[in-house]
């Protein structure tokens, strides 16, 4: 836990000034809180003994002095500490979205994304609250102790051993709350992962949860989570709540042993004076704060504890893919070839995804991928870009190993519109210069051109800065689709990749598509995955997979010659050609 919490202070950087300030500060509070009953205690015995006004006068001023300047420390130490602990916050985020911005797919598939998004909220939220109360209650608490406990031998000499007895009492309390507690506080967190995926399906999903009226059994799902969670940390808090009762009880117990055993001393021995015992009566109750506040750090501790190892496990987790050396830099074409190509998502998987896949696709041709669903089409093109590697055999583009080059190189060089087609919150052509940010208005009016999108685009009202809700979820699928395929042209990249992306727009407009991509970008390497023939059926080649291994391939003349899936599926799509036109021209 000490390497964790080593690695997370990292994350402190240009705030250990503040951290340092706080502690500095908080040393200057307890000291002066621990010199005030020092003072109180000589007031009284000189009150007692027929003081004159002078000396009350000259005691209050000193009190009222130390009383501001505790003040201020206190002050000064809660604004330096909640900047400290909201910069160290900060940085703790940005060092977790940034390390999983280099993640491949693979590790992004090890966490869950609800488990991310906990781990930069909730998470991060526990650790900040715990490096608050270190830089300021473990610093204070401890010295409080030592102090408070060296005043009082000091003003009371043996009657503060009884704290020998009431320490170690209230200590084993503490200890055996917060071990009865914390297994409920640790497995709050995962599921919270669990709380927080049910939300993000239900608020993703909402369309296919209405269209298919679930909302009880989602709202179901969301209580039993809830109500899980609700349980656990009322376990949790149930067991805690008893160091209050612990604490009153020690408390009390002390203020009465003083009170008996101390007014004893005063009347009959003389041991101590009425400002010795009153000043005993309040460092015991600083004492025994002081151990409650160490009480409660263990637990907040222990509770953040496992926060911290969450955290810990993204920023330690190493990409699975890795850039060389002395990476490639430039990306001559957009030739691809697949050498022997075996995959599978896990190495633990007992089957690969794809198995002995030979392919050449020469740049600037048309490349059609047909199969059915599972056939691992998508697995096949998401090796050009390395979101995933290759378990054995090898991906080349442009005539060099994908592994050779750098991430970025090769990843502006090729352009993917996926399946799942996703816009973000902002005008139309701010999400168009995803693309190319320094994309001019002519540029961004070609590619939507070219995309069949400038029609409907320039039907709103305000064209190209009209907004899109995140997700894209004011504008049709279709024009989803095409709105993704214009900001992937303008990328300008040698390997372009449509993943089932014309499955919401008709086949006229699919077309016309098709024919831009032909005319403009002829040098450009397309790769076109689709379920209707009509779609390819214009391509160099056509690829059928099965199963993860290619069944056939050849221009659609031959694949009618050779290949009977093909010739039955083509039959099949021609016979419902005259449905086609109800398609809908989102």
């Amino acid at each position: 836990m000490f390497k964790i919490m080593k690695r997370l202070a990292g994350s402190v950087r240009e705030f250990r000034k503040m951290s340092v300030l706080t502690m500095i500060f908080i040393v200057g509070e307890v000291i002066i809180e621990c010199f005030i009953p020092f003072i109180v205690a000589n007031l009284t015995n000189d009150i007692k003994n027929g003081c004159g006004m002078d000396v009350i006068l000259r005691s209050g001023i000193q009190l009222v002095i130390l009383a501001v300047l505790s003040l201020t420390c206190g002050g000064v130490a809660g604004f330096t500490a909640a900047k400290a602990s909201a910069g160290f916050a900060r940085n703790l985020r940005h060092d977790l979205f940034y390390r999983v911005q280099t993640y491949s797919f693979t590790n992004i598939d090890k966490f869950s994304s609800s488990s991310l998004v906990t781990r930069m909220t909730t998470d991060v939220a526990n650790v900040q609250m715990a490096y608050m109360m270190l830089i300021r209650i473990a610093i204070r608490a401890p010295l409080m102790f030592v102090f408070a406990i060296f005043m009082a031998y000091y003003m009371a000499g043996a009657l503060a051993t009884m704290f020998v007895v009431v320490v170690p009492v209230l200590i084993t309390g503490l200890i055996l709350v917060a071990r009865k507690a914390m297994p409920a506080f640790r497995s709050v967190f995962r599921k919270y992962d669990r709380l927080n995926e049910s939300v993000e399906e239900n608020v993703m999903a909402m369309r296919v949860v209405k269209g298919f009226a679930r909302e009880q059994y989602e709202k179901d799902k969301f209580g039993a989570a809830s109500e899980d969670i609700r349980k656990d940390f009322t376990k949790a808090e149930r067991i805690v709540a008893l160091t209050g009762p612990l604490m009153q009880f020690c408390l009390y117990f002390n203020m009465a042993f003083v009170l008996i055993f101390g007014s004893r001393l005063v009347i009959t021995q003389h041991y101590i004076d009425v400002g010795q015992l009153s000043a005993m009566l309040t460092y015991g109750f600083q004492i025994l704060m002081s151990l409650m506040m160490i009480s409660m750090i263990y637990v907040m501790l222990t509770m953040s504890a496992e926060s911290a190892r969450r955290i810990d496990e993204v920023l330690q987790e190493e990409s699975a893919i890795k850039a060389p050396e002395a990476p490639v830099t430039e990306l001559t074409d957009g030739s691809v070839s697949f050498r022997n190509v075996h995959f599978k998502y896990s190495a633990n998987a007992e089957n690969d995804t794809l198995s002995g896949i030979d392919l050449e696709i020469p740049s600037g041709s048309t490349v059609g991928i047909l199969g059915v669903t599972g056939a691992g089409k998508t697995s096949l093109v998401q090796l050009i870009p390395r979101l995933y590697d290759v378990s054995e055999g090898t991906v080349s583009v442009g005539g060099r190993d994908v592994r050779e080059y750098d991430l970025d190189t090769l990843r502006n060089g090729v352009a993917m519109v996926l399946q799942k087609n996703l816009l973000f919150s902002g005008t139309i052509k701010e999400n168009l210069r995803w693309g190319d940010p320094a994309a001019t208005d002519e540029e961004i009016a070609e590619a939507c051109r070219l995309a069949q999108a400038e029609d409907f685009i320039l039907s709103f009202p305000e064209g190209y800065d009209t907004h899109i809700d995140q997700g894209g979820t004011n504008v049709s699928g279709g024009q989803r689709q095409r709105l993704c395929i214009a900001r992937a042209l303008l990328k300008k990249p040698k390997i372009l990749i449509l993943d089932d992306s014309t499955s919401a727009v008709d086949t006229r407009t699919d077309a016309l598509i098709r024919q831009g991509f032909r005319k403009y970008i002829p040098e450009t390497t397309k790769i076109i995955i689709a379920q209707r023939i009509t779609s390819v059926m214009d391509a160099d080649m056509i690829v059928i997979l099965d199963h993860g291994r290619i069944q056939a391939a050849g221009d659609h003349e031959t694949l009618m010659r050779v290949s009977a899936a093909y010739r039955e599926t083509y039959y099949q799509q021609n016979k419902a050609s005259g449905q086609e036109g109800a398609e809908e021209n989102a």
